[in-house]
């Protein structure tokens, strides 16, 4: 197998046939990415839309299926859209920076540390809300208390504390 063409980064290797073209469903099933998908990262910049049969049917290579790969991997650790276009943008050009993709990275787990933050906070008030429903009576107050949040939002008025706790 010969590296594809056009990759920048570590030697990758493709199939046996370089010339290998897939519709888009095939691609599909490739990449492990959905139709669907492929068309919006076309429309986001993030993949070239695939040639074109006479028929009007979209192609695509070997290269845009290892792409694919890239991109669902990147979006599979929560990576942002604009994240993926970075990482992209610096594939297959010599680094000016060498560590611009690991200044990346380090943005990323930023990121992920605040959302687990707030994932944590989150849990929290979802236990709290459990605990208005804790099977020792036949009354579950967990949608009371939803509603009395929902009505602290509209009049602009901060969650409550904590539940009332319904005895």
């Amino acid at each position: 197998m010969k590296p594809l063409e056009g990759q920048a980064g570590a030697a990758r290797t493709a199939a046996p046939s370089e010339t290998a073209r897939w519709r888009i469903g095939e691609a599909a099933r490739r990449s492990g990415v959905s139709a669907a998908n492929m068309r919006y990262y076309e429309h986001e910049g993030l993949l070239s839309p695939g040639g074109r049969e006479s028929n009007r049917y979209r192609l695509y290579s070997e290269a845009d299926v290892h792409r694919l790969r890239f991109i669902r991997l990147c979006r599979a650790m929560d990576m942002s859209l604009g994240e993926v276009r970075t990482l992209l943008a610096m594939d297959g050009t010599p680094p000016a920076d060498a560590h611009a993709a690991c200044r990346t990275l380090d943005e990323h787990i930023a990121h992920v540390r605040t959302r687990r933050r707030e994932l944590q906070a989150l849990e929290q008030h979802l236990r709290g809300l459990r605990s208005q429903c804790d099977g020792a009576d036949a009354q579950c107050h967990v949608l009371e208390a939803l509603h009395e949040q929902a009505d602290h939002q509209a009049a602009g008025l901060p969650a409550p504390a904590a539940p009332k706790r319904h005895v």
